[in-house]
């Protein structure tokens, strides 16, 4: 029997995405010819052999309209003379492309939604940007009958817009042995892309008043704010960034960790209806995290209290919330002591069955 293949598209770095890493990796184990498409950067450190392959598609342009246009044009003319049995588009980015190959090439077509990608901040908060975005959304997730998202609230949304019907397949991080800290040192950590949106602007701030150091993992579209914001507050000894941090080294900084950060704005749905993957990270570290009190993460919490839910990101209720984390002993202690429990739950070992099955049923 003839292997299929299945092709993954994204604009980011393929190095760092571990979502796509751990979904491409159980695809691949399971019998399937996998590719992942992605960009290389002028910064992009040589491709790590993964047990699928892997390619990369330069660019002139690196970042804003005009690397979209150019990006999504090599994308289609790659893409027409690839091999492939279903191409599966990662988030709106990049399912034109895909959309316009399958048709052509009559190939199964599958969409993958991170994110409600119209409703992220630095999409909401844009009205042009935000009403292009949303023509291509109307146009192409109607076409796209089979997919998975990562949250019960995701895909009751997309079902209520366009009447699709996705499965749902978690961010959660692959179950690993729980290894004990090997540092004592106190930091909060904060892990994953230093985007608008993801409260920085009221998190640095806080750190004036928390006697800890706050630990920054990761770039993104407000990276030099995020460093402006350290200077003028005077904080350059207290947060540390630094910058994109390979997943083997990452999770050594996960693990030491006092406390993690899952913080988002209330701006556009796709925040408030979020599940992000540093949740589950820090969850199988057994690090209780601030986060915020967004449904997805209420019910996980509520079923095993493993991280302090506020109401909103103001200064003075982060900064009192970090501040009560790391002074309540007790509590801190059944919060980790809850996290070895969460994490054999909510493990991509659960996540990938899902993964597999819908895509056997695709193929028949």
């Amino acid at each position: 029997m003839e292997i299929k293949r299945i092709v993954c598209t994204v604009t980011n770095d393929l190095n760092y995405d571990q979502r796509m890493i751990r979904i491409c990796s159980s695809l691949a184990k399971a019998g399937y010819d996998v590719l992942l498409v992605g960009r290389h950067r002028k910064k992009s450190l040589p491709l790590e052999t993964k047990s699928f392959q892997q390619k990369r598609l330069s660019c002139f342009f690196d970042k804003g309209k005009l690397f979209y246009v150019e990006y999504n044009l090599r994308l289609f003319i790659y893409l027409l003379f690839v091999k492939v049995d279903i191409i599966c588009a990662i988030d709106l980015d990049t399912i034109l492309p895909c959309l316009f190959m399958s048709k052509i090439r009559s190939k199964k077509r599958v969409y993958d939604a991170h994110e409600l990608f119209c409703e992220m901040e630095e999409i909401v908060i844009r009205p042009k940007i935000y009403k292009m975005w949303k023509a291509i959304e109307k146009f192409t997730v109607p076409q796209f009958k089979h997919g998975y998202t990562i949250g019960d609230c995701y895909a009751n949304e997309f079902e209520k817009m366009y009447h699709v019907k996705y499965a749902i397949v978690r961010n959660a991080t692959v179950l690993k042995p729980y290894t004990e800290p090997i540092s004592n040192e106190r930091y909060i950590l904060y892990q994953g892309a230093v985007n608008e949106g993801r409260s920085f602007e009221t998190l640095i701030p806080a750190m004036q008043y928390v006697d800890c150091k706050l630990i920054i993992c990761g770039e993104g579209n407000f990276f030099q704010q995020a460093n402006e914001l350290v200077k003028q507050f005077g904080l350059q000894e207290r947060v540390i960034f630094k910058g994109y941090v390979e997943p083997q080294n990452l999770i050594d900084y996960t693990r030491n960790a006092t406390i993690g950060i899952t913080l988002f704005t209330n701006q556009g749905k796709s925040n408030y209806l979020s599940m992000a993957n540093r949740f589950f990270d820090y969850m199988h570290s057994c690090i209780p995290q601030l986060c915020v009190a967004y449904p997805e993460y209420i019910k996980v919490n509520e079923e095993f209290d493993i991280a302090n839910l506020i109401s909103d990101t103001k200064i003075e209720t982060i900064a009192n919330e970090l501040n009560h984390m790391l002074h309540d002993e007790k509590h801190y202690h059944q919060m980790k002591s809850n996290c070895l429990r969460a994490r054999e739950v909510y493990c991509w070992e659960e996540q990938e069955k899902t993964l597999i099955t819908f895509y056997k049923n695709l193929l028949g």
